[in-house]
């Protein structure tokens, strides 16, 4: 049976291995939306592969560019911020939800209200707008199938098994590139060395908070939104190998782990073939030529993002949104030069000290502290 796909995000990493994915079972699968922010060739290009019915440039600017590259091909083309939470809202069995950072929050919104499965790869959506968005996947009856990979290696240890039952979820992580540097090293970092990620290959803002150790964070607070557990049974531990993706310990002391190679391709094909399971073309995982697996404590002297993290959500209401945004302006100015590696959590939190508004009720009040915290950040680059 053929069933009908959305991609937000289809240019980027995941999106791209999403694709890889659908190239290689075209019976299964018809691209509905496929939606960019500013790369008009890339978008088109996949456009006229896959014969989406549309294709949604964010930058509204560069609307009539993409409509002249997909001149009579039949396929639409829309733009800006409208547009993108139109393509979301058509009814598909699966939107894939993987525009980075705060951006991806109405589109995802967007998707939830329809009451459709939602694959979630942006995670900022649940940490800026974590009760908002449970609440209205509740309310609209949707389905949120975790596609990062810790937390759908969460999702699929606790298949069969009851929540009540858990004692303690343990999200992984790889330390970054710069695991073994000093600080005073971490102040010299350039950008091309803090996205040079030893095990994943992700994208320039994803690579920086997985160097920072935010993106353990910011997963941190998705796995509280996503696993009711309480804060006090999740933690990370820096796990340099990447094969051990999370870890699922119960009442009964036993504990449940999933491996795999770190390849995005993974946990995408879990939650494309969920509630089944489908053939992907990675080699399988040789523990004996890998050799060994470690762990280690996170160091949140060298690495306070974790702790930031950790106190913005046990403070609830605004303050993830907060620390989600005033990152994002951090992250970008760190890439363009602007500041030095090791300021980027300083900035973040700078900004949590000195903006504390209250709880919000609604998206719109969350985008409402989203531009604020952004303002607040930018100060501290004057």
């Amino acid at each position: 049976m053929t069933r009908t796909l959305t991609i937000l995000g289809a240019t980027g990493s995941v999106g791209a291995s999403t694709l890889d994915l659908i190239r290689r079972n075209r019976d299964a699968w018809r691209v509905e939306a496929l939606t960019a922010n500013g790369n008009v060739s890339e978008l088109a290009r996949l456009a006229r592969e896959f014969g989406a019915a549309i294709a949604v440039i964010a930058d509204e600017a560069r609307l009539p560019e993409l409509r002249e590259a997909l001149a009579g091909t039949g396929i639409e083309a829309a733009g800006g911020a409208q547009a993108l939470c139109e393509a979301a809202a058509r009814p598909v069995d699966l939107t894939v939800a993987a525009i980075v950072g705060g951006a991806g929050l109405a589109p995802v919104m967007a998707a939830v209200e329809q009451g459709g499965t939602i694959a979630l790869a942006n995670k900022e959506a649940l940490v800026s707008a974590g009760e908002v968005m449970t609440a209205a996947v509740a309310r609209h009856g949707a389905t949120l199938l975790p596609m990062d990979s810790e937390h759908n290696a969460i999702f699929q240890c606790l298949a069969g098994n009851r929540i009540k039952d858990v004692a303690r979820i343990t999200l992984t992580a790889s330390g970054g590139p710069f695991r073994a540097w000093s600080l005073e090293q971490m102040d010299a970092a350039t950008p091309a060395q803090a996205v040079a990620h030893p095990n994943w290959d992700m994208g320039a803002k994803i690579s920086v908070d997985s160097a920072t150790m935010m993106n353990k964070g910011l997963e941190f607070i998705e796995a509280h939104h996503l696993f009711p557990v309480g804060l006090d049974r999740l933690r990370i531990i820096v796990h340099p190998q990447s094969v051990v993706h999370s870890l699922v310990e119960f009442r009964d002391r036993s504990t449940l782990a999933q491996l795999g190679p770190p390849d995005m391709r993974v946990p995408i094909a879990s939650c494309l073939a969920w509630p089944g399971r489908m053939d992907t073309p990675m080699q399988p995982l040789d523990l004996a030529a890998i050799g060994q697996l470690s762990f280690f404590a996170p160091d949140e002297a060298r690495f306070p993002a974790t702790r930031l993290c950790r106190e913005a959500i046990q403070a609830g209401g605004a303050a993830p949104a907060v620390l989600n945004a005033a990152n994002e302006v951090a992250v970008a100015a760190f890439l363009s030069g602007q500041i030095a590696f090791t300021r980027i959590a300083a900035m973040v939190e700078e900004t949590l000290t000195r903006y504390s508004p209250p709880a919000p009720g609604s998206l719109g009040e969350v985008f409402a502290i989203d531009r604020e915290a952004r303002v607040q950040t930018m100060l501290e680059l004057n």
